[in-house]
Order: structure tokens, then sequence, then C-alpha cells
């Protein structure tokens, strides 16, 4: 293909490396989570795309397990407060991405954030 000329090679592989960096940026960014799903007892309770989110509020869960406040600001989740007896849950602070999962196992209440935007 190319016979001994450096200056080609080097053209080469650096477009080579432009093309897979735009490749992974392109791939790479649907992954980001923005979306919040709550569930109580499995079920889907609501979803917050959380960079819509342009004043923080909470959502009070009240069921026959217990009692949840749960805090959305931009970006970000937390449980606030709760009646359950270890906390966990309120220790835990808010999340912000799609790593580990809010779980309130006494209310039966998880919260974790997905990659996906809600459909409008």
């Amino acid at each position: 293909m190319f016979k001994g000329n450096n200056k080609s090679w080097i053209l080469f592989f650096a477009a080579v490396f432009i093309i897979c960096i735009g490749a992974f940026l392109l791939l790479s960014n649907g992954s980001i989570g923005t979306v919040a799903i709550i569930r109580v007892d499995g079920e889907v309770y609501k979803k917050i795309d959380l960079d819509t989110v342009t004043v923080a509020y909470d959502i009070e869960i009240k069921n026959e397990y217990g009692y949840n406040k749960i805090h959305v600001d931009k970006g970000s989740i937390c449980v606030a407060e709760s009646d359950c007896q270890d906390q966990i849950c309120v220790k835990q602070g808010e999340i912000t991405d799609d790593g580990v999962p809010i779980i309130c196992m006494p209310h039966r209440v998880t919260i974790e954030i997905e990659g996906d935007k809600i459909d409008a």
C-alpha cells in the first residue's frame, strides 16, 4: 500500500486514530444516565429526566411498609427522609449516574438511573 514513504504512513495512522476517537465519542455519548426510575414494590412509580429539572422538588411515598421523601434536583436524586430503622437509603446520599442504585429494603423502594431519555 505505502512503500517507503513515512509521511504517508503517519497521515494514514493519524486519520485512523481520528476516526476511532470520533466513533468512541459518538457511541459513548448515549450511555450517560439521565432518567431516574423510582420503583415501589417492583412496579415503576415514576420516571424523571434529571436533565430537565429546573427547580428542586420532593416526592413523598407512603405505602403499607412506610414513608420515604425523595429529593429531586437537576442531575441528581436522593432519599431525604425515611422512617425505616436502618436509614441506609438516606445515608447513601444523592446519585447522579447509573452506578449504584438507592434501595430502601424495608419499604420496597428503589431508585436507579438509566441512560435512556424519556420520550415526550
